[in-house]
């Protein structure tokens, strides 16, 4: 797992994404020194979700219907999301209104 080259690796994860990952190349540089807590793709892309729609976890959880230690445990990387919810992280990513739709029903 040392022996990687975090810029390709990023690129790969991040086609796979569909959009750039910010804090991706920090996660893959130290999961390569093996040092530190290693942040998942999947980790990013639900906090970046939130953080879109400028809320706390609890409102977040509350807007997605989602206990708020379920939101917890994604974000810290206890648990990964299933993929309904990681589609939906990426739309309301690129999409933070959506999420207002989610609030109302």
């Amino acid at each position: 797992m040392r022996d990687f080259d975090i810029e390709s690796v990023a690129k790969a994860i991040e086609a796979d994404a569909g959009e750039p990952l910010p804090e991706l190349r920090q996660a893959l540089e130290e999961a390569k020194l093996g040092a530190g807590r290693v942040t998942t793709p999947e980790q990013i892309l639900v906090r970046q979700a939130r953080e879109r729609c400028g809320l706390t976890q609890v409102s977040f959880a509350e807007r997605i219907a989602t206990p708020v230690a379920t939101l917890r445990d994604w974000e810290q990387g206890r648990f990964v999301p299933p993929g309904g919810v990681l589609c939906l992280m990426r739309l309301i990513i690129k999409h933070p209104e959506l999420s207002l739709e989610l609030a109302t029903h």
